[in-house]
């Protein structure tokens, strides 16, 4: 019962960590919708202006890191391609369910000639069934509903400028999200080395796998910027994105890196190779600077850096005699680790490289 119950508490706190993370994109969304049928039925005199408020959740959208720009616009011309083949053909031949088939296949071969996105494509065909199905042929309501769809896109743009949340801290959000999950590998390394655990390892390499960590940060990113082009409140803060778009490659690169790191450790355990000391000692240093690297990205780098740069010279030559093939590979991945984390710090490569010191050599006081 008691671990049913830290189960039943931990499924809570992710959800509500969710509904935090929706709650910006979920007002967005009803503020827009609202406001899209008010304008629709008051301005223009639509009586069922449905499409509007659909066309509002579309173009915002409750995920993150859909270009929302070229979103609308594909929202707009789907809608116009479905309305165009659907008013024609049914005027001319009717309704039915193989005048169905007909609109939508054109429909859909239409957009896709149009070298349309998937948005466009669906769009085309789900406008082409409502004209066939709802819309009587001939009348207003197919130029009516391009213009729902109009408003309804242009006042979920609107919303999102003019309610945009803090673009930086969407990305840091998940900027975090992804340096833990790599801290978290680093430190499960640590420990099967310590107990000599190769299942241990191996639960950690499940963990890593996943590839939701970098979605997750690449659509915030995606997101921040679409917020920062549209939003005329937070443009000074592009310089502090930049930081978060530029350690964006290198934190992927580290966690693929760790994914190697895991597999060499298992490998060393279960074969009973020996592992020097030097090399789980390394990797909670390591662990320590990416701690540090999390919380100061943005910031000046100049300690994180040479934190990076110790932790990386801790595993060289002389301190890992003794240790097997796997336990080398181990070493030289976590040298990886810390060159990627070096550049997340906005090293270059080859200026990330020179923080260590060459394999083979102790690192001097001046290095």
């Amino acid at each position: 019962m008691r671990v049913t119950g830290v189960r039943v508490r931990s499924a809570g706190r992710r959800r509500m960590r969710r509904l935090r993370l929706m709650a910006l994109p979920i007002l967005q969304c009803g503020i827009a919708a609202g406001l899209a049928w008010f304008v629709a039925t008051n301005v223009f005199g639509h009586p069922r202006p449905f499409f509007a408020p659909i066309a509002v959740l579309i173009s915002i959208g409750v995920g993150l890191g859909q270009q929302r720009l070229r979103r609308v616009v594909e929202l707009v011309v789907g809608v116009s391609v479905g309305i165009g083949v659907g008013d024609l053909l049914v005027y001319t031949i009717g309704t039915g369910a193989w005048q169905i088939v007909l609109v939508v296949t054109l429909a859909m071969t239409a957009a896709v000639l149009l070298d349309g996105g998937p948005l466009i494509t669906v769009q085309a065909g789900s406008s082409a069934v409502l004209v066939a199905t709802l819309l009587p042929p001939g009348g207003t309501g197919g130029f009516d509903r391009m213009v729902d769809a109009l408003i309804g896109g242009l006042l979920g743009l609107a919303a999102v400028a003019l309610l945009p949340g803090n673009p930086p801290e969407i990305a840091r959000r998940h900027a975090r999200l992804m340096v833990n999950t790599l801290i978290n590998a680093l430190t499960s390394a640590a420990d099967a080395i310590d107990r000599r655990d190769p299942d241990l390892a191996y639960r950690a390499l499940r963990g890593i796998r996943t590839q939701q960590p970098i979605d997750d940060y690449r659509d915030a990113l995606r997101t921040a910027r679409d917020i920062l082009a549209i939003s005329p409140l937070h443009r000074r803060q592009r310089r502090l994105l930049r930081s978060y778009v530029d350690a964006y490659e290198p934190l992927d690169h580290a966690l693929r890196n760790c994914r190697v790191l895991l597999r060499r450790t298992r490998s060393a355990l279960v074969d009973g190779e020996p592992v020097p000391a030097a090399i789980p000692a390394g990797l909670r240093q390591l662990a320590d600077a990416a701690a540090s690297l999390r919380d100061r990205l943005g910031q000046d780098m100049s300690e994180v850096r040479e934190e990076l740069g110790n932790a990386g010279s801790s595993v060289d030559a002389p301190r890992l005699a003794g240790g097997g093939f796997s336990a080398q590979v181990v070493a030289a991945q976590l040298r990886s680790v810390a060159v990627d984390l070096l550049q997340a710090t906005g090293l270059r490569h080859e200026e990330a490289r020179a923080v260590l010191p060459r394999i083979g050599r102790r690192p001097s006081s001046t290095e």
